[in-house]
C-alpha cells in the first residue's frame, strides 16, 4: 500500500484535489476532519485549549469557538505555536493509527492522507511520496477572500502565518498546478494515478 500526503497553501486548491481522489475510490484520511474530532467537548484537546486560552474560545454549549480562537492565534505567532502543540500531536497519532488500520484491510493499493501542515508537522515522515497543490499568490489571495469573506489584509495575514509554496517545493515529490480549472487539476491527479497505478 501506497501512501500519499497530499498538502498545499492556504486556498491552493487542496481540498479540491483531494474531493478528486475521493471520486476515483480512494480512501483519503483528512487531518482537518480530526483536528475537529479531538476539540469536541470532552476531548483532552479541548479542556487544554480551554485552560491555556481561556473561557472566550469556548461557546456556551460547551464546543470550541473557531471564530475567537482563529482571532487571537492568527494575529501571534506565539499563541499559534501553543494551539499546535496542543493539538498536532494528537492528529499525528490518529492519523498512525488510521494507516494501520487500511494497512492491515490490505484492500486499498493507495491511501491519502490530507493534511495543510503535512511539511510543518514533520508528517512528510509518514508518506511514500509527497504531492503539493500549487497556486499562484494572487490566486490563492483571491480565492481566500471570497472563499472566507475576508478583507485583504486578514487574507494577506493568514497567509503569512504558513510556509511559502517555495519552501514546500523542496519536500514535495509531486506539483499539482491549480491555477487553471478542476480539469487541468484532474487530469494531472489521473495521470499521478497512472503512474503509481503501473
Amino acid at each position: 500500500m501506497k501512501v500519499i500526503g497530499l498538502t498545499g497553501g492556504i486556498a491552493s486548491g487542496k481540498s479540491t484535489a483531494s474531493n478528486i481522489l475521493k471520486e476515483f475510490k480512494i480512501p483519503v484520511i483528512d487531518a482537518d476532519i480530526i483536528a475537529r474530532e479531538i476539540v469536541m467537548p470532552g476531548k483532552a484537546a479541548l479542556n487544554e485549549i480551554k485552560a491555556v486560552f481561556g473561557e472566550k474560545v469556548i461557546t456556551e454549549d460547551g464546543h470550541l469557538n473557531r471564530k475567537e480562537l482563529g482571532k487571537i492565534v492568527f494575529s501571534d505567532e506565539e499563541k499559534l505555536k501553543k494551539l499546535n502543540d496542543i493539538t498536532h500531536k494528537r492528529i499525528i497519532k490518529e492519523i498512525i493509527n488510521r494507516i494501520n488500520i487500511y494497512g492491515k484491510m490490505n484492500t486499498y493499493p493507495v491511501i491519502i492522507i490530507d493534511a495543510p501542515l503535512l511539511i510543518e508537522q514533520h508528517m512528510e515522515e509518514l508518506v511514500d511520496e509527497v504531492w503539493l497543490v500549487t497556486a499562484s499568490k494572487a490566486v490563492q489571495l483571491n480565492r481566500l477572500m471570497n472563499r472566507d469573506k475576508i478583507s485583504v489584509e486578514d487574507a494577506l495575514k493568514r497567509m503569512k502565518t504558513q510556509m511559502s509554496t517555495e519552501e514546500k517545493k523542496k519536500y514535495a515529490d509531486v506539483i499539482l498546478d491549480n491555477n487553471k480549472d478542476i480539469n487541468h487539476l484532474k487530469r494531472q491527479i489521473e495521470k499521478q494515478l497512472k503512474r503509481i497505478n503501473s
